[in-house]
């Protein structure tokens, strides 16, 4: 994306930013990953944690959706 191009109409261009490069990659995992992330981890029949960071959320759940079935 050039820098005179409108951001909005590239909504999706940093989606796939790896979440080890994440700058608030180390802060807590939102709600919404913890509810998505439980919901996961139920269905994959292990064990829900609650401390993971944002980055470490995002993994899981990526891991977790393909192991269930539920991939993007």
């Amino acid at each position: 994306m050039s820098e005179h191009e409108n951001p909005k109409t590239h909504p999706t261009s940093n989606a796939e930013k790896d979440p080890h490069d994440w700058t608030t990659g180390d802060e807590p995992m939102t709600g919404a990953q913890a509810s998505y992330l439980k919901t996961l981890s139920e269905e994959a029949h292990e064990e829900f944690d609650d401390g993971l960071t944002k980055a470490e959320a995002s993994l899981k759940i990526d891991e977790l959706q393909e192991k269930t079935g539920r991939e993007k």
